[in-house]
């Protein structure tokens, strides 16, 4: 089941990748009236690390059967690579989880990182928001396509999410079609949404 989970990873990020190399990233595509995705200025990279609880997403294909319970751990090993594990629950019941690494990009102030779940594919990581207290985080990448809203619980009150969103509008995005991220833990109702 991971190893499928993996394939559908690797379909999206190539999917990403001739985006990527058509442009540098961050750069606004030929015809585009968007700025370029701006990052958050730095991150402790020794804060972000730990579990994150997904609220929203764009809809992407390789989430498509995760019916709830999305998170994502990070830890950073001593080579200063970060592991990744992410999972979910499918609607069968059973718990897929994808293994991935991830490096800093020299320069950015760990603000963007590059992200491998089946090397040699690799997909931009870009932090566009970060509560100053780490609570929630926004992950982004340069063409707009995907989106993640992350929080240290399960879920974040009316009045963060909102602020949130507005963030990510300015950022951009389309944020009517973001969808959220059912938690077991918290009825999907506590979260609202604009």
């Amino acid at each position: 089941m991971a190893h499928k989970f993996a394939l559908i990873l690797l379909g999206v990020v190539m999917g990403i990748a001739p985006g990527l190399a058509e442009g540098t990233p961050g750069k606004a595509m030929p015809g585009s009236e968007r700025e370029p995705l701006k990052t958050v200025s730095s991150v402790d990279i020794n804060r972000y690390m730990g579990t994150w609880y997904e609220i929203a997403r764009m809809p992407n294909r390789f989430e498509k059967k995760c019916k709830d319970d999305v998170t994502a751990h990070y830890e950073l090993n001593p080579d200063g690579k970060v592991s990744v594990r992410n999972e979910c629950r499918m609607s069968d019941g059973g718990t897929n989880t994808a293994h991935g690494r991830a490096h800093v990009v020299d320069g950015s102030g760990n603000s963007k990182l590059r992200v491998t779940f089946f090397w040699p594919f690799y997909a931009d990581y870009w932090i566009i928001d970060l509560d100053k207290d780490y609570r929630y985080a926004v992950v982004g990448e340069p063409e707009r396509k995907y989106l993640w809203i992350l929080s240290r619980t399960p879920q974040v009150g009316a009045d963060t999410y909102q602020h949130i969103l507005k963030t990510i509008e300015e950022h951009g995005y389309d944020v009517s079609k973001i969808v959220k991220t059912e938690q077991s833990a918290v009825p999907a109702a506590n979260i609202t949404s604009k």
